[in-house]
């Protein structure tokens, strides 16, 4: 799809076709400023309409055979790496992002779409005989139905396939609302399923504005039994209580407060390398990112200074530049990140580090290492979310174990350490989801992705991801001995 060529018709996707609406909205590059789309502007509606059509389809898609539901997607992953180049394009220009991002993420979004081909055809029911005698339990997983997934804009298209592939790979059908910001994305792969062999009207794609009126339909509509949601705490909590008016089974993978601790045995080379790729990747805009960095005394110093001479090597500019690192999503975030380190300052911080920006257009965010960080900051207890570097000394572990697990948030956390039995048992202690061990990555579609208290409710990834569109059917039936 040539974003350029988007005419205001162009967006939502019902049943297989493209509808027009009263309304469109613009989409735009944030490292240019320059409107890429015109997108048309979902509403209540329209979440209806494609409520409609995911539930017209659910009867032949769920009874159709998981191994042809598993061709499909992995036709689907063969489109994908087709296409990879043309994608990472979409996604750069839409989200800003590196094209080094763009094509790993490419990857990545392919990867759920093999993993869950794969896991189609893995039968996960029993049988067998009562403990008591007399009778035999039959246990089937059925699709959980019409299920409604939104999706954030830092990762278009991962975030996804991700939520897609399971649900798919299960036999449920869906309605899906992308972000404002990053619409393109979704509907690219909606159309790469349509031409994998996707029937029309299993999957349904409502870009909008107004999140609010198409979530709030599809949540009050009782043939929608699932939500899987991706984006921030206060949000989701929002979708909870509408959720829990007809106890709609609901997935929340919300936001992180990622503390990346090294020890004073750690390789500091490997460490610094792994703080880069943490706090860095995308911007610094991943739930996952590093958030605060907790050093050693021992070895702060010198981790400080080659962190900071690594930031300073990091190219800034549009994707089409061969930067290493793009602009954040919008103006806001801009705002937000500069109050956040004004803040940080007046409060004793020290700007260690912030590169020097030439660029006259575009959200760009200087990479920034602040050290002397007060506790009192706001950036020390709320999610940064781009790319600042807070750096936090310490010295007793007990100590700093108890105050990272303060935090309300447990999505994941980073353990540098020379000692691999000190590291493990330091990331069974955090409350936490996920822990990279001497690592500045945890995302695999293999393993279970998801947070702990305030991050979240449920996984995606692993079998966890498709047993969450799915529920369990228990017969009972009479057999004599």
């Amino acid at each position: 799809m040539n974003p350029a060529a988007v005419d205001p018709s162009y967006g939502i996707l019902i049943g297989g076709e493209h509808r027009c609406a009263t309304a469109s909205f613009e989409v735009e590059d944030p490292a240019t400023w320059e409107v890429v789309a015109h997108v048309t502007d979902g509403g209540a509606a329209d979440a209806l309409a494609a409520v409609d059509a995911a539930a017209e389809a659910a009867g032949s898609w769920r009874s159709c055979a998981p191994r042809d539901r598993a061709a499909v997607l992995h036709h689907a992953y063969a489109l994908m790496r087709d296409r990879a180049e043309s994608l990472a394009d979409l996604i750069a220009l839409e989200n800003g992002k590196s094209r080094a991002d763009a094509l790993a993420e490419v990857s990545y979004a392919g990867d759920f779409l093999r993993w869950y081909a794969e896991e189609a055809v893995r039968s996960s029911g029993s049988y067998g005989p009562s403990p008591g005698g007399g009778t035999r339990t039959i246990v089937t997983q059925l699709p959980i139905g019409v299920a409604a997934l939104v999706t954030p804009w830092n990762f278009p298209a991962a975030m996804v396939t991700r939520k897609v592939a399971p649900a798919l790979a299960a036999g449920c059908t869906a309605v899906l609302k992308p972000a404002a910001e990053t619409p393109l994305t979704a509907l690219a792969i909606a159309e790469l399923l349509a031409d994998a062999g996707l029937p029309a009207g299993v999957v349904n794609v409502v870009p909008t504005t107004d999140p609010g009126a198409v979530v709030g339909q599809w949540l009050g509509d009782r043939r929608v039994r699932k939500i899987s949601f991706t984006g921030s705490t206060a949000v989701g909590k929002v979708l909870l209580r509408q959720a829990a008016e007809r106890v709609v089974a609901s997935s929340m993978e919300l936001g992180g407060n990622a503390p990346f601790v090294v020890t004073e045995d750690a390789d500091v080379d490997a460490a610094v390398r792994g703080a880069l790729v943490a706090k860095f990747r995308n911007g610094g805009q991943a739930c996952t990112a590093a958030n605060g960095f907790f050093v050693h005394a021992a070895i702060a110093e010198r981790f400080t200074e080659q962190f900071c001479a690594a930031a300073a090597r990091l190219r800034i500019g549009p994707a089409a530049t061969g930067a290493d690192l793009g602009p954040v999503i919008s103006a806001r975030a801009v705002d937000r990140l500069d109050e956040l380190v004004e803040d940080a300052l007046a409060r004793g911080a020290r700007l260690r580090y912030r590169a020097d920006l030439s660029a006259d257009r575009g959200w760009f965010v200087p990479p920034t290492v602040l050290t002397h960080v007060d506790r009192t900051a706001t950036l020390y207890r709320e999610e940064i979310f781009g790319p600042v570097a807070p750096i936090v000394t310490w010295e007793d572990e007990a100590a700093l174990l108890e105050e990272l697990n303060q935090d309300d948030l447990g999505l994941a956390a980073y353990v540098y350490s020379g000692d691999l039995q000190r590291a493990v048992r330091f990331a069974e202690a955090l409350e936490v989801g996920m822990v990279g061990i001497n690592r500045g990555v945890v995302s695999d579609p293999s393993a279970p992705f998801g947070g702990v208290k305030e991050s979240g409710l449920g996984r995606e990834g692993a079998r966890a991801g498709i047993e969450a569109f799915q529920e369990s059917r228990y017969l009972s039936v009479d057999w004599p001995d």
